[in-house]
């Protein structure tokens, strides 16, 4: 079962595992790393909204935080996934960093759509807990094949992203990403599914690091992981329920 998530490889733990003799990963450790994420990532997605909301700070200064946040999350995240053993420290920084770049992306949708960014949250930790829950009971155990539909669906949606990126600068519009009618609605849906998938593919192989004896480092890195998708779930959240609100 491969995944197309960059931070999680079919050698990722095992590579990590071989001559550790120290302690090792838990599924607890994991679950305890991925709540501080979360909790930091909510902290730096709370800075935006107090600026807009308290301080009286412009849609247009928040742009920084979205940009910088977003740019220096990617930075982040390819250290992290090339020096795993430093997880610990980067992790951390990569979702205060997400959660800037997030919550400044949230109050720019608010001002349009009040009530979205609320939503979009709870709709995102909903996903998670029912998937989460669907895995661990087993209620749930998709096979190799459908796993690997998952993958190369989200291989497709990576490429069309970039290309639409590409034509952007040129002042082409892509269909479809941003479109509110029916189409559009029913591509930002497919790719919220599929994202919301990848979370099945993460806790699989996170387990396979527990299974593995992977070093305790890996904890972080496998929330880290985690929290790559989790991420990308709620933008995809976020983008959806837009649309749905602009069809109304």
């Amino acid at each position: 079962m491969k995944s197309n998530n960059p931070a999680l490889r079919d050698d990722v733990f095992t590579k990590a595992a071989e001559s550790w003799q120290g302690e090792v990963m838990t599924m607890d450790g994991t679950a305890m790393k991925a709540g501080v994420l979360t909790v930091l990532l909510l902290l730096g997605a709370c800075w935006p909204w107090h600026l807009y909301y308290q301080a009286n700070v412009s849609i247009a200064n928040l742009s920084p935080y979205m940009i910088g946040g977003g740019i220096g999350g990617f930075i982040v995240a390819l250290i992290t996934i090339f020096n795993k053993q430093i997880a610990g420290f980067t992790a951390p920084l990569y979702a205060v960093l997400e959660g800037l770049m997030l919550g400044a992306l949230s109050v720019i949708y608010e001002s349009q759509y009040p009530g979205i960014g609320v939503e979009s949250v709870s709709l995102t930790f909903a996903v998670l807990g029912t998937f989460l829950l669907a895995y661990t009971t087993r209620l749930v155990r998709p096979s190799p094949g459908f796993m690997r539909v998952i993958g190369l669906s989200t291989g497709a949606i990576a490429v069309y992203y970039l290309i639409a990126l590409g034509l952007s600068f040129f002042g082409v519009h892509a269909p479809m990403i941003w479109d509110s009618g029916i189409f559009g609605i029913g591509f930002s849906l497919i790719v919220t599914l599929v994202a919301a998938m990848n979370l099945f593919i993460d806790f699989d192989f996170i387990e396979s690091g527990v299974n593995a004896n992977a070093p305790k480092y890996m904890e972080w890195y496998g929330a880290f992981s985690l929290m790559v998708t989790v991420v990308w779930l709620y933008m995809e959240i976020l983008r959806l329920v837009s649309k749905l609100r602009n069809k109304k």
